[in-house]
């Protein structure tokens, strides 16, 4: 018999199990809603406490009495007495249930719950003669049946596609994914609260724009039927956010979902979530010392340390981080000197004598920025901030008063890539006006990720913006960091996939 043979015909015969177990399982809710036992028709269950808390608090909770809800992990034993586990949000705990204690009726009903299944005890914390925590239950009652069995447990649920699509289930059977969750939480609360203590308020700007402004990225496009227009979810809430600080806000901070209609990777997701902050009367170089101090602090509320461990590396997140310019980054990796080079086609002689392919014409500035990300990028593993890009790729921020082909820019960089973004902001309306133009003769040529025209943004700014710092942080990138996670989908609860034909 070939190899082949042998597993299409386990195949089949794991199809059969399965379809036996469900329809066990189907069989068992029928007798119970028969005997007006219906688990779907419980409406509520009392809970006072949770097996992280029994747990941890063991020497205060010995002896009294609980009441916790939770999946039911395993069973063993199914005489007079059994042990079982049951697993809530927090972790697990152990069952002991006994016929003298819950009653001869209820135990027998016990018996035939499954794997899976939700049920709520009342009993009293223990410590059995092996020293494991567990409660001893007086109470048992089914919340849910569970119809579909759990992944057979020495195997869990491995495939990498599956998990992502049935995350439900990932979270059930993987402690590890359902920690990196509830971190993730945490970290985004700790971001909150660094925030807030610095008197940053936090707002709620549009996700359906008229105009796709804020960043250079592919927009999706939707219809809006009443008003009969196309709009386009955000891919930035930049020119929003620097709205609010014409009007007086002043500190404005916000997190939330952006949408890109890009490629997908271990690093993007069509949609992601992004911190943008924008702070008057500051500049560049003070959303530095804020990003950095931000992400050191997060480290310390979350993980209680600011030295990490990502994927066999070991990263410092104490500031301060290490600073460089591109021109100086360009130089250190890939030997070419731009504060030498002075004309486009010097730029593109340097190219070219890199190899580089230059689908077509570029300008100085356009050729410094692929430079670096062909040769430096993958270099910079330990936190580090690169300044002063080209203007070419900077359409909203600040020229230097001394180079004016370069821009009050940064962007962060660490082991994962690029983390985030920051600019002393462009305040100048007839500036700013300028380079929608020239973004708009880029879209007319081809480009459409580039800047569409944004008149009533402009308008803002002739009401007058203070001088401001604004920053960008992709939040599922510094999640991936913290929990040390090599693709964006595992802190994605429900990344994009393509449905399953």
């Amino acid at each position: 018999m070939s190899e082949n043979t042998n597993d299409n015909q386990n195949v089949v015969e794991q199809e059969e199990d399965l379809n036996e177990i469900l329809r066990v399982r189907r069989s068992k809710l029928a007798d119970l809603q028969e005997n007006n036992k219906d688990p779907f028709k419980i409406i509520k269950y009392e809970v006072n406490s949770s097996t992280k808390c029994i747990v941890d608090n063991f020497e205060e909770m010995e002896g009294k009495h609980v009441s916790i809800a939770g999946r039911l992990m395993s069973k063993r034993g199914m005489g007079k007495a059994s042990f079982c586990d049951i697993q809530d949000r927090d972790g697990r705990v152990q069952l002991y249930v006994r016929i003298n204690e819950v009653g001869e009726e209820p135990y027998e009903e016990f018996k035939k719950y499954d794997i899976g299944d939700i049920v709520g005890i009342v009993g009293e914390v223990f410590k059995t003669h092996k020293g494991e925590i567990s409660v001893k239950v007086s109470e048992i009652t089914l919340l849910s049946k569970s119809l579909q069995p759990l992944p057979e447990k020495w195997h869990g649920l491995k495939d990498v596609d599956t998990r992502y699509r049935q995350r439900y289930v990932d979270l059930i059977v993987n402690p590890d994914v359902r920690k990196t969750f509830i971190t993730r939480s945490k970290i985004i609360s700790s971001i909150r609260k660094f925030l807030d203590s610095r008197d940053f308020l936090e707002v709620e700007t549009p996700l359906l724009n008229t105009i796709p402004g804020g960043a250079t990225a592919r927009p999706f496009t939707t219809h809006h039927n009443t008003l009969d227009i196309d709009l386009y979810l955000r891919i930035a809430p930049e020119l929003y956010l620097k709205r609010l600080i014409v009007g007086g806000l002043e500190r404005v901070y916000e997190i939330g979902r952006m949408f890109r209609n890009e490629g997908m990777s271990v690093k993007h997701n069509p949609e992601f979530t992004m911190m943008e902050v924008y702070e008057a009367y500051n500049d560049y170089k003070g959303m530095m010392e804020l990003t950095e101090n931000l992400v050191s602090n997060v480290a310390m509320e979350v993980l209680g340390t600011n030295t990490i461990n990502y994927q066999g590396t070991e990263i410092s997140l104490a500031p301060p981080w290490n600073r460089m310019s591109m021109i100086e980054a360009v130089k250190k990796y890939a030997d070419v000197d731009f504060d030498l080079i002075k004309t486009d086609e010097e730029a593109i002689a340097a190219a070219e004598s890199k190899k580089l392919h230059l689908n077509k014409e570029k300008t100085w500035g356009e050729i410094l920025n692929l430079m670096f990300e062909e040769f430096v990028e993958e270099h910079l593993i330990q936190p580090t901030f690169i300044y002063d890009y080209p203007v070419e790729v900077s359409p909203l921020t600040k020229k230097k008063p001394d180079r004016p082909e370069l821009t009050e820019r940064f962007e962060v960089f660490n082991i994962i890539g690029e983390m985030g973004n920051a600019y002393s902001e462009l305040n100048d309306p007839i500036d700013q006006k300028e380079r929608f133009v020239a973004q708009v003769k880029k879209r007319e040529a081809g480009d459409d990720e580039a800047n569409m025209m944004d008149d009533d943004f402009v308008t803002s700014l002739e009401y007058g913006m203070p001088p401001t710092g604004g920053l960008g942080i992709g939040i599922d990138r510094l999640v991936m960091l913290l929990t040390d996670s090599s693709s964006i989908r595992d802190v994605l609860l429900f990344p994009t996939m393509k449905p399953r034909e």
